[in-house]
C-alpha cells in the first residue's frame, strides 16, 4: 500500500504539471487531482440478467467459429466500445462513444461478469471511446480532445471519487477548431519504448489540400506519440484516414493498425486496410489513396509527394476494421500465438451490408499477413445487424473479450472449455 501512494504522489506531482496548462477545469478532475472527496455517491448498475441479456444471448446461438471455439455473452455493457483488460485481472474498463466509461468485473471467476457500473461517476467525459493500461497499471482514456490519466484504476474503481489527472488537458489534443462529430473516436496502446500513441482521426471523407499542413504538424490524420508524463509530443505516423484500432507486435515491437477507407466510391472500393509500420515518420497514403492503392478522386490527378507505405492486408471495402489486438494467451491452439484478432463493425453505407464479424490475421516468417473470417453471423439473412463488433481484447485466461456497440454487450470466446 505504501509503495502504491507513493506511486500515485509521484504521479500527481508530473499530472499536476499538465494539469496547469489549462486553468479552467470543466468538471470535478481537479479536485480529483488534489484527493479531495467531490461528494458524487451514486453509481449507475447495468442489470446482467432478464430479457435483454437473454436476447442477446439468442442472438450468439447463430453466430459461426470455428471447430472447438465457442462463444458467450460475458456482460452487457450499454455502447460498449474499445476495451482495456486490468494487469492485475481484477476489472475490464470499456469505453464508449457517449460520456460513460464502465467498469467491468467477474468477481467469482466464473468468466461472466458478475457487476457493470460507471467508472469515476464524478467525471464529465466526452466521447471517452479508447482506454488504455500500462503494465504497471495506470490506466489512460482518451477522449475526443483530452487525454486522462488514473494512476491506480483497479485500486479506486470501487469508489465515485478515484484519483485522476490530466496527461493531455482539454483542448489540447486537437485544436478546438478541428473539432467535428465526425471520426472522434480516439484508440490509445503504450508502447515498448514505454511512449503512449494515441490515434487521431481526420474529421473529412477526403481530407482537404488546405488542412494538411496543420494536419501534419499535429497528427491529425495521423498517429502521435508522448512519454507517459505528457512531455515529448512528436507525429509518429502520416496518411492516416481513421484508424480506430492500434497495436504492437509482441516480437518484433513493430506497430500495425486498422484504417477506414473513404466512402462514396461505390460498394467495393476502395479496400480497407491492416497496416505495418516499422519506423517512425512513415506516411500511409490519405488523402492521394482512398484505401489501399485506389487513388482518390479528389486527387486523382496530383503526383504523391511523399513514399507511401502499402498496407500489410487490404480487406474488404467498407466492413469498417476497427479495434485489433495480438494473440498472446495459451488457451487457442498454437497457430493463433502472435496472430491478429480484430472487429469488422459493418459498412453504413454499402447496397449489401458486409463486415460486422471478428477476423483473425497471420502473419507470416517474411511479414507477409493474411487475414480470413473467424467468428461472423451478426447479420442475417435480411441484411439486418444482430450486433457490430468494434475491439477484442484478451482475458488473462486466454480467452478473448468482443465488443459490440450495437447490443450492447461483451462476448467471450474461448477454446476446448
Amino acid at each position: 500500500m505504501k509503495a502504491l501512494l507513493t506511486s500515485i504522489a509521484t504521479i500527481a506531482l508530473i499530472a499536476g504539471t499538465v494539469s496547469a496548462q489549462t486553468a479552467d477545469v470543466p468538471d470535478n478532475l481537479e479536485k480529483l487531482s488534489n484527493f479531495q472527496k467531490t461528494g458524487v455517491t451514486d453509481f449507475t448498475f447495468i442489470d446482467q440478467t432478464g430479457p435483454y441479456a437473454d436476447g442477446i444471448k439468442k442472438t450468439l446461438e447463430q453466430i459461426t467459429l470455428p471447430a472447438g471455439f465457442k462463444i458467450e455473452l460475458y456482460a452487457v455493457v450499454p455502447d460498449a466500445r474499445h476495451m482495456a483488460v486490468g494487469p492485475q485481472g481484477i476489472v475490464t474498463f470499456v469505453g464508449t462513444r457517449k460520456d460513460k466509461v464502465w467498469s467491468v468485473t467477474d468477481r467469482n471467476k466464473d468468466r461472466v461478469a458478475d457487476e457493470v457500473k460507471d467508472f469515476a461517476p464524478s467525471l464529465q467525459f466526452a466521447i471517452p471511446n479508447g482506454p488504455c493500461f500500462s503494465t504497471d497499471g495506470f490506466l489512460y482514456i482518451a477522449e475526443q480532445n483530452r487525454v486522462l490519466l488514473f494512476p491506480a484504476a483497479e485500486f479506486f474503481y470501487e469508489s465515485p471519487d478515484v484519483a485522476a489527472f490530466n496527461l493531455i488537458a482539454q483542448g489540447d489534443l486537437i485544436p478546438v477548431e478541428e473539432e467535428s462529430f465526425n471520426h472522434t473516436a480516439r484508440v490509445c496502446k503504450i508502447g515498448p519504448d514505454g511512449k503512449i500513441y494515441i490515434s487521431l482521426g481526420q474529421p473529412f471523407n477526403v481530407a482537404p489540400a488546405e488542412k494538411l499542413d496543420l494536419y501534419n504538424k499535429t497528427g491529425i490524420g495521423g498517429m502521435i506519440r508522448l512519454n507517459t508524463d505528457g512531455t515529448g509530443r512528436e507525429v509518429f505516423t502520416y496518411g492516416i484516414r481513421n484508424s480506430v484500432g492500434h497495436e504492437f507486435h509482441p516480437v518484433t515491437g513493430d506497430l500495425w493498425f486498422t484504417d477506414n477507407q473513404v466512402d462514396g466510391m461505390g460498394d467495393d472500393i476502395p479496400p480497407g486496410e491492416i497496416n505495418h509500420q516499422t519506423a517512425a515518420g512513415q506516411h500511409f497514403g490519405h488523402p492521394w489513396f482512398g484505401g489501399g492503392d485506389t487513388r482518390t478522386n479528389e486527387y486523382k490527378d496530383e503526383d504523391v509527394p511523399v513514399d507511401v507505405v502499402m498496407p500489410a492486408v487490404a480487406t474488404i471495402a467498407h466492413a469498417a476494421d476497427l479495434g485489433m489486438s495480438f494473440y498472446t494467451g495459451n488457451m487457442f491452439p498454437a497457430k493463433y500465438k502472435n496472430a491478429i484478432f480484430s472487429a469488422q463493425h459493418g459498412s453504413w453505407n454499402r447496397t449489401t451490408p458486409v463486415g460486422a464479424r471478428v477476423m483473425v490475421t497471420f502473419i507470416a516468417e517474411d511479414g507477409t499477413a493474411t487475414t480470413e473470417p473467424f467468428a461472423e453471423g451478426w447479420i442475417d439473412g435480411n441484411g439486418e445487424y444482430l450486433g457490430r463488433p468494434v475491439d477484442v481484447a484478451q482475458l488473462r485466461d486466454g480467452s478473448i473479450l468482443v465488443s459490440d456497440d450495437l447490443a450492447g454487450a461483451l462476448y467471450r470466446i474461448s477454446y476446448g472449455e
